[in-house]
C-alpha cells in the first residue's frame, strides 16, 4: 500500500492533553510529521518518544503563532494539516460573567483558530492542497444552561468553517468540522470551576450549582467517550480523498443534535433543564439581585486546555 502521508506535516494545537494529545499521537502513527503546540511545552516532552515535535504556542499571542508557523516552514517547507483544537469552556450566567472573560473566551476559541488559519493558508494555497480541521462541539449546534459565551464561540467557529469551506474550494483545501460530544478530558472540570466562580451564589445560584454538579459528576465522566475516539475520527478525515464536512462523534453528539433539530425550542429547553437538573422556576432573593454587578469589575484570564 502506498503511504500517502509520507512527508506530510500536521500542526495540532492544544496538544498537551485530551483530544489534542491523542490526535498528535494518532497522526504520528499514521505517518505524519507532527508538531504538537501548546503553551506548556514541558507537558508534551513525553510525546517526543513517538517522534512528535513539541512547539510553544499561545493562540492569544500573535507573535507566538507567527514564530511557530515560521519554524515549521523553516524545518519542513510545508504544513498540510492544521487541527485547531485549543479551547476551553467558560460557563456562568451572562449577567455574572465579566466581559473580560467573555472576550478571552472568544480570543482562545475563535480568534486564535482564525488567525492561525490565516498564517498557514498561504503555504497550503501554494501546494494547492491541505486540510483545516476545526474542533467545535455538539455545543456548536445545541445550547445548555449558563453556557452562553461558550456556545457563542462554537456557533461562531461553525459559521467560520462553512464560509471558509466555500472560499478554499478553488485551492483544493478541505475544511472539516469535528463536533465532539461528551469527552473525558480536563474540559469538564475547567468549565465546572468557571461556573462555580461566577454563579454559585446570588440570583443564579440554583442554576449555577446544578450545572457545576452535572459537569463534574462521576456519572458524566463515566459516560463520556475517550479522546482517542475523536483522534481516530480526525485521522480518518484528513486522510480521506473527499472528507465529510462534519463529523459528530462521541457521547451524546448525534442524538443531542438530532433532538435539537426536531424538537420545538421550548421543548428542547425543558429537556435540557431536566437533563442538567436546573429548576425552571424558583424564588429570587432580591437582596442578591445586584450581586453580579458589584462582584466583578473585570477578571484575569482563567486556565484553559492548551
Amino acid at each position: 500500500m502506498i503511504n500517502t502521508t509520507a512527508g506530510k506535516v500536521a500542526l495540532v494545537t492544544g496538544a498537551s492533553s485530551g483530544i489534542g494529545e491523542a490526535t498528535a499521537l494518532e497522526l504520528a502513527k499514521a505517518g505524519y510529521t507532527v508538531y504538537a503546540a501548546a503553551r506548556r511545552v514541558e507537558r508534551m516532552n513525553h510525546l517526543t518518544e513517538s517522534g512528535i515535535r513539541p512547539i510553544s504556542m499561545d493562540v492569544t499571542d500573535d507573535s507566538s503563532m507567527q514564530a511557530a508557523v515560521e519554524k515549521i516552514i523553516a524545518d519542513t517547507g510545508r504544513i498540510d494539516v492544521l487541527v485547531n483544537n485549543a479551547g476551553y469552556g467558560s460557563y456562568g450566567a451572562l449577567e455574572d460573567v465579566p466581559m473580560d472573560e467573555a472576550r478571552y473566551q472568544f480570543e482562545v476559541n475563535v480568534f486564535g483558530a482564525a488567525r492561525l488559519t490565516q498564517l498557514v493558508l498561504p503555504h497550503m494555497r501554494k501546494n494547492r492542497s491541505g486540510k483545516i480541521v476545526n474542533i467545535t462541539s455538539m455545543g456548536g449546534k445545541i445550547h445548555t444552561p449558563l453556557g452562553a459565551w461558550y456556545h457563542a464561540t462554537k456557533f461562531a467557529l461553525e459559521a467560520i468553517s462553512d464560509c471558509l469551506r466555500l472560499e478554499l474550494k478553488p485551492f483544493g483545501i478541505d475544511v472539516i468540522v469535528i463536533e465532539p460530544g461528551g469527552i473525558r478530558s480536563e474540559w469538564a472540570d475547567i468549565a465546572a470551576d468557571k461556573v462555580r466562580a461566577v454563579s454559585s451564589d446570588g440570583p443564579y445560584a440554583p442554576q449555577g450549582n446544578a450545572v457545576a454538579s452535572s459537569l463534574s459528576s462521576e456519572s458524566n465522566q463515566r459516560r463520556s467517550s475517550p479522546p482517542e475516539l475523536i483522534a481516530r475520527t480526525i485521522a480518518k478525515a484528513v486522510q480521506a480523498h473527499k472528507p465529510q464536512t462534519r463529523y459528530a462523534v462521541g457521547f451524546g453528539a448525534k442524538p443531542m443534535i438530532f433532538l435539537h433539530d426536531v424538537l420545538p425550542d421550548r421543548t428542547f429547553d425543558a429537556f435540557m433543564r431536566r437533563t442538567v437538573g436546573v429548576p425552571s422556576n424558583y424564588p429570587t432573593d432580591a437582596s442578591n439581585s445586584t450581586a453580579a454587578s458589584v462582584r466583578y469589575g473585570g477578571s484575569s484570564p482563567a486556565s484553559r486546555r492548551s
